[in-house]
């Protein structure tokens, strides 16, 4: 027996309405959703077209909203912010421009912050210049930036900055 094609239930237009009533989309993901219903490429085309004339998909807000989510939320760096853009199809000077933005909106600064002070909470029995070393490589893996990452927390704990001075040939390699 040969395989059938996927029938959609409803238009790509309906669906592309559904899914972004739900949550923003990039266009590529949205794109991609609307083929996986087995959506026709004319069908997926004029759908997108309609929704990006109504401003209800828009990529450049998109990596906007995306970004201070993710910084305010989820506590993540540019470093994985940028990954997760660019997996969703957002053009790169999109997602450039959301982050440059937001770092100087402060909100990096503000989410690095409150990630260091959480694992600083978090963590209350681990000796000092230990805690600062193992924090330093939490934001770097949450994507944060070795530089700023530095900064920030010479300038929340200035007293045990001294464990960061071996981090600075981390930044001068960079």
């Amino acid at each position: 027996m040969a395989s059938e094609a996927k029938i959609p239930t409803r238009t790509a237009y309906a669906s592309a309405l559904r899914r972004l009533a739900r949550r923003d989309h990039s266009e590529h993901e949205l794109r991609e959703a609307l083929r996986t219903e087995g959506q026709t490429h004319e069908d997926v085309e004029d759908a997108l077209a309609r929704v990006k004339s109504a401003r209800y998909l828009d990529d450049r807000t998109y990596a906007e909203r995306y970004t201070r989510s993710r910084l305010q939320g989820q506590r993540q760096g540019r470093i994985k912010i940028r990954q997760g853009l660019r997996t969703r199809g957002v053009a790169g000077e999109l997602v450039e421009r959301a982050l440059s933005q937001a770092a100087a909106d402060g909100i990096e600064k503000d989410a690095l912050d409150s990630a260091a002070r959480s694992y600083w909470r978090t963590h209350p029995r681990t000796e000092p210049a230990l805690r600062i070393r193992r924090l330093f490589v939490f934001l770097m893996r949450r994507g944060f930036p070795a530089a700023l990452v530095h900064e920030r927390l010479r300038a929340l704990w200035p007293t045990p900055g001294a464990a960061l001075l071996e981090f600075e040939a981390v930044d001068d390699a960079d």
